[in-house]
């Protein structure tokens, strides 16, 4: 697949459900053949989102990777914030099973709200708030012509079924995104060769003391750790699909002590490991990442 078209991810939010300043919720936007995507609306999104550059006036498709709150709690914001920001089209979701139902109920609950609103500051148009919902089971294109490609991948993160990663091929290049997945066939064939892959890292074992307080118990710790991916496992996925590059991304906890991350992924992957930060950018042309003004190349 070839185009002249700029192909480039943000990472918007590299946290989890645990509130952190320096990580917010999960969300990464995706500029490919010519359309923007945006992967997930966490906790601080939208905020993030405008400092990038960019906002929900521009989005032509938002794919949502599974229903768990860290993943959507942004939603409304999202839809809203869109609205004042002049977006003249509707907003075009895609999602699992349960997406269109969990959108009605958001609408509905701000309808009261957000009629007044439109009564009174009679804007030119409300086509912002029609929302074209695209639900799907398995696998499947989201887009595919001769520029691009973007596919849903089914992943595993029971009890949450389904649930998707997503991946991008463009200008010969090829992004892959995990979402919340434990180690999974899937997500390895579907990565296989990719140029990046963005993956989802859970960093402590479920024994640590340091985590086994505030009502979380060792039993939640291991429950918490079965439907993700530990460093470790990481590692084996990237080595397994043979990526360019791995960033480390979805950070369990926020403030994971990012050596030992590094040093747990090298165990089985000897490539180019990057631990994800909120506003890193990553040009899959060019091979290069920058954030805050710390560059990195491929």
């Amino acid at each position: 697949m070839t185009g002249n078209f700029p192909f480039k991810a943000t990472l918007l939010g590299t946290g989890c459900p645990v509130v952190s300043q320096r990580r917010y919720g999960a969300g990464t936007l995706i500029e490919c053949a010519g359309k923007c995507f945006l992967v997930d609306i966490g906790s601080g999104v939208t905020q993030r989102l405008v400092q990038a550059g960019s906002n929900g006036a521009r989005i032509d498709a938002l794919l949502l990777t599974h229903l768990h709150s860290d993943h959507l709690v942004d939603l409304y914001q999202f839809i809203i914030s869109a609205w004042h920001q002049n977006r003249d089209r509707p907003q075009v979701i895609y999602g699992p099973p349960g997406t269109q139902a969990f959108i009605d109920a958001q609408m509905n609950a701000w309808k009261a709200e957000r009629t007044l609103r439109i009564e009174f500051e009679k804007r030119s148009s409300t086509a912002a708030f029609n929302i074209e919902v695209i639900e799907f089971e398995d696998s499947h294109d989201i887009m595919f012509d001769s520029d691009a490609r973007v596919s849903a991948v089914r992943v595993e993160h029971p009890p949450v079924e389904p649930a998707f990663g997503y991946a991008f091929e463009a200008a010969d290049r090829k992004l892959v995104l995990s979402g919340d997945t434990r180690p999974c066939d899937a997500l390895v064939k579907a990565a296989k060769d990719a140029d990046v892959l963005v993956h989802e890292v859970f960093a402590h074992s479920p024994g640590d003391p340091a985590l086994v307080t505030g009502g979380r118990t060792a039993e939640t710790m291991a429950a918490v750790e079965s439907y993700h991916t530990t460093a470790d496992e990481v590692g084996r996925v990237a080595r397994d699909a043979n990526v360019r590059c791995l960033v480390l991304n979805h950070i369990v906890p926020p403030d994971a002590d990012e050596k030992q991350l590094i040093a747990s992924v090298r165990r089985h992957y000897s490539g180019p490991v990057i631990v994800g930060e909120d506003l890193m950018s990553l040009d899959l042309v060019t091979g290069h990442f920058s954030q805050h003004q710390v560059h990195f190349s491929i």
